[in-house]
């Protein structure tokens, strides 16, 4: 009777540590670049053995159709699969770094990072932009190739600025003389991945930044790596949504009018007329195997969507804002994506953690005063830590 009512104490204690467990919310950030880097990658089907798929893919679905995810502790996995499809179809692969190979150092309040691999060295500079309120460690905010977000917002609150200077990765430019596939300063360390697209090279990028202030410690930095966040505009919407998606150690990713390519979804995009689409978009950025693969209706064959670009930033913070005066945008395929992209945050009960806000009216990568409050809430909220409601923030003004 005894050894019978202990064995029965023991699975109602080992049952309610189980539920306690589920029951707590997801982390908000990791302190990890990548949580699933253990998990070998899915089959990659040539594209004859890719099926058809007309819907958007359910991004909780497993790779190989068996199933979807039950509970959190599986996200980490499926996050893994849908990383290496995009990797693998879309923009190249976005090596690892031993951390043995990064080096850093704080000169004044700049932050330089060398990274070593294969004998070559490439050196990335950012100069940190500190507040004049609050206390070191402070919250950060990066701008990938330039802070988009108007100054008012970051100048009476604790968090420090800097920019992400992209062209010290893959100096790619639609307006200004730029070198081509394999010639980039990312090339030297990687030659056997000139094919990349520069969205992959641009993520690894801005890694190797959160690495060296990860190597140096808010002590040197003043940073507190907890609370770190990522923006930017047009094509660098594009890329603050691939590295808030790339990197978990970003808390709040705000991906600024991404257009095609970004938030919007191939698949719809295929639909319209005179949007950025798959067989319209700037192949720097990819890898031009997806254009020959999945241009037309071939693009319903593709594997993963844009959609699940967003979900990856789960459970961590993602803002999408648009501007549908801008047709080229593609923002009907964007409200389309984010939405579905949202019910994973959903599933996990952590809506509040994902918004968007599609709205006209100003021009382009000009943020509207009406659209202050929406950016605000989210930075209060996901890097001050303050109790702001989120979980409204769901506008779409598209004629």
């Amino acid at each position: 009777m005894l050894k019978d009512f202990k064995e029965t104490i023991i699975i109602l204690l080992a049952v309610g540590y189980g539920l306690c467990a589920y029951s707590q919310q997801p982390p908000f950030v990791y302190d990890q670049e990548h949580t699933g880097s253990h998990f070998a990658a899915p089959a990659m089907p040539s594209y004859d053995q890719l099926p058809e798929q007309r819907e958007l893919p359910d991004p909780l679905a497993w790779s190989n159709g068996k199933g979807k995810v039950n509970t959190f502790s599986e996200w980490a996995q499926r996050r893994s699969e849908i990383a290496a499809e995009i990797q693998h179809y879309g923009i190249g692969k976005k090596p690892a770094v031993d951390k043995k190979d990064i080096k850093a150092r704080m000169d004044g309040d700049t932050l330089i990072v060398d990274v070593t691999v294969h004998g070559e060295t490439l050196t990335l500079r950012s100069t940190i932009h500190y507040p004049k309120t609050g206390k070191a460690p402070y919250a950060l905010m990066i701008g990938t190739s330039m802070l988009s977000l108007p100054k008012p917002i970051f100048e009476n609150r604790p968090i420090a600025t800097m920019t992400f200077h992209e062209s010290q990765v893959n100096d790619y430019s639609q307006w200004r003389p730029h070198k081509e596939r394999g010639e980039h300063a990312f090339d030297r360390l990687y030659p056997e991945l000139r094919d990349n697209g520069a969205y992959s090279e641009w993520a690894w990028g801005l890694s190797r930044l959160l690495d060296g202030l990860q190597h140096l410690g808010e002590e040197v930095t003043k940073i507190d790596m907890r609370h770190i966040g990522v923006t930017g505009c047009s094509y660098a919407g594009k890329m603050a949504l691939f590295c808030g998606a790339f990197d978990e150690r970003i808390a709040l990713t705000i991906a600024q009018e991404p257009g095609g390519g970004g938030a919007a979804a191939w698949r719809i995009s295929h639909q319209m007329d005179s949007v950025e689409c798959l067989e319209k978009t700037d192949y720097h950025w990819f890898l031009e195997s997806m254009r020959t693969t999945f241009s037309g209706d071939s693009v319903y064959r593709m594997p993963y969507d844009h959609h699940e670009l967003c979900a990856m930033v789960c459970p961590r913070a993602l803002l999408v804002l648009g501007n549908p005066d801008y047709k080229w945008l593609a923002d009907k395929s964007a409200l389309v994506s984010v939405r579905a992209a949202r019910k994973v945050w959903q599933y996990f009960g952590i809506e509040d953690r994902m918004g968007y806000s599609i709205v006209g009216g100003h021009p382009h990568c000009m943020l509207p005063e009406n659209q202050y409050p929406e950016v605000e809430a989210f930075i209060d909220k996901f890097l001050l830590g303050k109790d702001v409601p989120t979980d409204a923030i769901q506008r779409a003004e598209i004629p």
